[in-house]
């Protein structure tokens, strides 16, 4: 796309350049990419802005470097006859330079900016400003921009309103650490940087507003990895009079414009499955769909066996591998050991060998397999000659999720998968489980709505009750959760009793938010989608450092400013804080 420029600097971007433009006169400015001299008069310059780079031939250099920022005017003409560059998109025009003059100059650089050059990630951060001059990183933060005008405009069209919550709250409980910030005006007192704008736009809704949605900054104390930062962006929304599938219908409009405007590509709309579904056959809640290969429930085949390892177990689950009977004993055994590592008592793996009309089964246990345990295992994975079925036995949930693991793998390996599989994944517990006091601990937040049919079931077996949320999920990454809210006092009271928040703590700490429930609260829902996820997917990176402007290092630091640091002591004394001696950790 061509955009249109016109300052006292240029005239024109540098990649924009094309054979219509032969014979005009041009302004371009940018960093010199690249030097080339050709006896005493005679030189090329490829120029480089944000747009790409156009070769600039001039009389003689003189005293320009690479990096220096320059200014030149001349005529666009025809590059001669086997000069011609191909893998430019300018390379079959040259600017004839009549008037230079350097803007800046720029000192040798502390490591190298071209696409060829492999740097590592420290001096990359180091050094981000100079970092963001590559290719990859302009076109990953462009098309991050791309993302959220696709996003906002999606969501204006469907009637929501951008309204922005604050960035200086009160405490909530879901489920992270929270960053605190001291308050100067009331010494001892504190705010916390927002996890999410979660109960601000439930208030939203109390408030009248029906559709809201915002590009959210939200922070979390949380130990970094590939897919998580301190800092992170989200498209939050909330509606209501809203139905769980309302709701998916507008993120799933928001995300499939998104895809297709950045990448160019028209998705599939998303699947729906359930939370259970999920677990059982394919071990995770966030399931790559781009390749089959399902979890396979072998309980029932083997409730009578006589084979030691299979016998009297919980569950007896397996995956079936293609092509994996032609792998090498050793790379089985990595296999099994890697089963271990996550948490097995060990895997136990057959081959399916011979040929579709006669196949059996070649595995340790071979000789304590009955007939008809061989043909149900073979029938019920669907194994082909060649195949080797990965079998794992014991607990449910560990079983599920020791496969679930290794089929996500696995299955980038045997199936390369590409393109965009979205799921919606649905009917969550309400909790995961007991804390070490015996308090429940919600699956997602608990402003979640237990599903209608399982109120009952609040008190009498909680681990039982579904809730009303909802993941979306892409590749195996989960972009988003979101969930219908509950809008009631009373259920919102029974909610806090069972994850062990006391009224008096329940009011001390949301009786903004119960006081609010009081004067009319419409039924509402809403959603959060990770945009730093939801673009490193689109731009295929597998960290989102590298959709992020200025991340922080797995540790924390941020090594081009050196942050954190310590503040000063009349800082600290504004603040009425005084500090004791570090932990040792």
């Amino acid at each position: 796309m061509s955009i249109q420029v016109s300052t006292s600097m240029r005239s024109n971007y540098c990649g924009q350049l094309n054979e219509s433009d032969i014979g005009r006169r041009v302004k371009l400015a940018g960093w010199v990419a690249a030097l080339r001299e050709h006896g005493e008069h005679l030189a090329f310059i490829d120029l480089r802005d944000h747009t790409g780079i156009v070769q600039c031939v001039v009389d003689g250099l003189g005293d320009i470097h690479p990096e220096y920022v320059l200014s030149v005017a001349g005529v666009v003409r025809e590059r001669p006859q086997g000069t011609e560059n191909d893998d430019l998109p300018t390379g079959r025009v040259e600017v004839a330079v009549t008037e230079l003059e350097v803007l800046s100059t720029a000192d040798p650089l502390p490591m190298p900016i071209d696409r060829r050059s492999e740097v590592d990630e420290a001096l990359r951060l180091k050094f981000r400003y100079l970092d963001l001059r590559k290719e990859r990183m302009q076109a990953n933060l462009r098309l991050r921009a791309k993302v959220n005008t696709a996003l906002r405009r999606t969501m204006e069209s469907h009637g929501f309103v951008e309204v922005e919550t604050p960035l200086l709250w009160t405490p909530t409980p879901e489920g992270a650490r929270e960053f605190a910030v001291p308050s100067r005006l009331q010494p001892g007192n504190f705010y916390v940087l927002p996890q999410s704008p979660q109960i601000a736009k439930q208030l939203l809704m109390v408030g009248g507003f029906d559709r809201y949605y915002q590009i959210a900054r939200c922070l979390r104390d949380e130990d970094l990895r590939a897919d998580r930062q301190f800092e992170f962006t989200q498209l939050d929304i909330e509606a209501s009079f809203a139905t769980q599938e309302e709701i998916h219908s507008v993120v799933s409009d928001a995300v499939l414009v998104a895809t297709a405007e950045a990448v160019d590509l028209d998705v599939d709309y998303p699947i729906k499955i359930s939370w259970t579904e999920a677990m059982d056959r394919y071990g995770t809640d966030k399931p790559d769909l781009r390749f089959d290969m399902p979890l396979v429930d072998l309980t029932s085949l083997f409730s009578s066996t006589t084979v030691n390892v299979l016998k009297e177990k919980e569950t007896v689950k397996a995956i079936c591998l293609p092509g994996g009977a032609d792998w090498s004993r050793s790379r089985i055994d990595a296999l099994v050991s890697r089963a271990v590592e996550l948490g097995s008592k060990g895997l136990l793996w057959m081959k399916a060998v011979g040929s579709p009309e006669g196949m059996r089964l070649d595995s340790p246990v071979s000789k304590a397999l009955s007939n008809s345990e061989m043909e149900g295992v073979i029938m019920l994975t669907k194994a082909q000659p060649g195949d080797l079925i990965a079998v794992i036995a014991g607990e449910y949930g560990s079983s599920c999720r020791i496969l679930g693991q290794l089929r996500s793998e696995l299955g980038k390996e045997l199936f390369a998968p590409t393109g965009y599989r979205y799921v919606w994944v649905v009917d969550f517990p309400m909790f995961e489980g007991y804390d070490e006091e015996g308090n429940l601990v919600p699956a997602h937040h608990p402003f979640t709505m237990p599903n209608p049919e399982d109120l009952d079931k609040l008190d009498s077996d909680p681990l039982a009750v579904r809730s009303q949320s909802y993941d979306l999920v892409l590749n195996g990454w989960e972009l988003g959760s979101g969930s219908i809210r509950i809008h009631r006092r009373d259920i919102q009271q029974r909610v806090f009793a069972a994850l062990g928040i006391s009224d008096q703590e329940a009011e001390a700490r949301f009786g903004f938010l119960l006081q609010a429930f009081r004067y009319g609260a419409p039924p509402h829902g809403g959603f959060a989608l990770g945009i730093d996820r939801f673009v490193a997917i689109l731009a295929g990176e597998e960290s989102i450092r590298e959709v992020i402007a200025f991340p922080k290092t797995q540790s924390g630091a941020d090594l081009m400013t050196g942050a954190p640091k310590p503040l000063s002591d009349r800082s600290l004394k504004e603040l009425n804080i005084s500090l004791l001696p570090p932990r040792k950790r």
